[in-house]
């Protein structure tokens, strides 16, 4: 199956996303954003390889998790290393989230280049976009850090090919 390269899993976390969550840190990140909650996880050859059957066991050991977020870095920069974790994920009828400094159309655009990339975004369920931005902090907003993130519904964004927030997070 693989490896990813990754700066860190958190086993079990209520703040990545709706309920609780496999949170993998995925390495490297072209974005550099100042005031960025992860910066050790900026620089690609970084972190450590690893094995996407150990992540999928960490999955399986607790029924209680509702599925995987993938936040980094940079994931989407990964979308090779991750499509084999999360077809496996979504064939457990978990759900997936994941953060991207990417706005949703960045991404229209740089998928129409990458397969592997369109095809992780095809498995993302709730997307959140958008570049930290220090002067719009925000900590009361839910899974986000500031006011110009999105928390988008990602099957339905494909669907029409335009941004849609997820229910109950606008």
């Amino acid at each position: 199956m693989g490896t990813i390269r990754i700066a860190g899993i958190v086993k079990q976390s209520v703040v990545d996303g709706p309920g609780l969550r496999l949170t993998i840190f995925t390495q490297g990140c072209p974005h550099h954003c100042p005031g960025c909650h992860n910066p050790e996880t900026h620089d690609f050859a970084g972190g450590y390889d690893c094995d996407v059957a150990v992540i999928l066991e960490e999955l399986e050991k607790n029924p209680l998790l509702r599925g995987i977020t993938l936040s980094g870095g940079e994931p989407l920069c990964r979308a090779e290393e991750l499509l084999p974790l999360v077809r496996e994920v979504k064939r457990a009828g978990k759900d997936v989230v994941c953060y991207t400094g990417y706005t949703f159309e960045e991404l229209m655009q740089i998928k129409k280049k990458d397969a592997n990339l369109a095809a992780l975004l095809e498995l993302i369920d709730l997307l959140i976009d958008g570049r930290y931005d220090q002067s719009q902090r925000d900590l009361t907003l839910r899974f986000r850090g500031s006011r110009n993130q999105r928390v988008l519904n990602l099957p339905v964004s494909l669907r029409t090919g335009e941004p849609v927030w997820a229910e109950g997070y606008q």
